[in-house]
């Protein structure tokens, strides 16, 4: 399967996920919620890595690699924690949306971090993703 394919599946796992979220966290302190999720998603792909992963391959990760991953887990951490609150506060079909600037963050940030060129693409696409993020918020 393509990089695109790929990509249109978490999309849609993302949004099944914000449903299922907002009716989860209902009756449940929102940080309580997303310690359970977690959870799930922590047995999961250790599961779906048990299966798949080459023998040895986690004694050959580099530090480097352990530093970076584990700060992509505390963003990721900090931003479902962030998201399960903004869900028990609001409307799925807003906080979704808004939860999609991250689109938009990664485009700016992989600009200035990563040294990637931005296309004409890129600008028009966040730019109409953030413009869309805020006719909803405001709606």
């Amino acid at each position: 399967m393509s990089w695109l394919a790929w990509s249109l599946l978490s999309a849609f796992f993302a949004g099944i996920t914000a449903i299922l979220a907002k009716v989860g966290v209902e009756n449940i302190n929102s940080h309580l919620a997303t310690a359970i999720r977690t959870s799930v998603v922590l047995i999961f792909t250790w599961g779906i890595a048990a299966v798949f992963a080459r023998d040895g391959a986690l004694s050959d990760i580099g530090k480097r690699t352990w530093i970076f991953l584990g700060l992509s887990g505390l963003a990721t951490g900090l931003s479902w924690l962030c998201y399960f609150r903004a869900l028990q506060l609001g409307e799925a079909s807003r906080v979704a949306p808004i939860d999609k600037l991250s689109v938009v963050f990664a485009i700016a940030l992989a600009a200035v971090f990563l040294h990637e060129r931005l296309t004409w693409h890129q600008y028009v696409g966040g730019g109409l993703i953030l413009v869309g993020a805020l006719v909803i918020a405001r709606g």
